[in-house]
């Protein structure tokens, strides 16, 4: 089941996430993240964004979530996602739904645009963006240093069209934060 992350999540999303910190660069986190941070992160993500969990009998097989792509108020109709899956799950179609039902919700709530930071290589997460329409927009060579080596760093992104954020852009409300 797809649901809304909860405060009792934490330690799972942790198993999860620690696992990339701790054997991947896919993640650029380079110490373990406690249950009790993760638990902040989550509910401060969602002041403003999902952050959704596949809850499997009370299990928790993989999370994705969105934040602010910056911090300028210009940027208030653009997102970053990530979607993370328990490492032994992976091929089971997890990602998949999870990454369609945050596309989804992000649409509902306006967004425009999503961007996706991925560690290079990794051609899974390259392929399941694109699976969902991004394109590349972007290539930093060696802008991240971990295990001992350099790290490229792509960007895609992919334009959301809704009824929600075409009439919020044309609103032109003042900037909420």
């Amino acid at each position: 089941m797809i649901r809304d992350a909860l405060s009792a999540d934490a330690p799972g999303i942790c198993g999860i996430y620690n696992y990339y910190v701790e054997n991947t660069v896919i993640t650029f986190e380079e110490a373990p993240v406690s249950s009790e941070d993760m638990e902040g992160r989550v509910r401060e993500t969602q002041e403003k964004f999902p952050w959704l969990v596949w809850d499997e009998k009370g299990e928790i097989l993989g999370f994705a979530y969105a934040g602010s792509w910056k911090g300028r108020c210009a940027y208030r109709f653009s997102v970053e996602s990530t979607v993370y899956v328990r490492q032994d799950v992976r091929g089971r179609g997890v990602g998949k739904a999870l990454y369609g039902k945050l596309l989804e919700e992000l649409s509902r709530r306006g967004v425009h645009m999503v961007l996706a930071g991925i560690a290079l290589p990794n051609e899974e997460s390259q392929a399941l963006h694109e699976r969902f329409g991004f394109k590349k927009a972007a290539h930093f060579s060696e802008v991240g240093f971990k295990f001992g080596r350099w790290v490229d760093v792509g960007y895609w992104e992919k334009r959301l069209t809704s009824p929600a954020s075409d009439r919020l852009a044309k609103e032109e409300e003042p900037c909420p934060w």
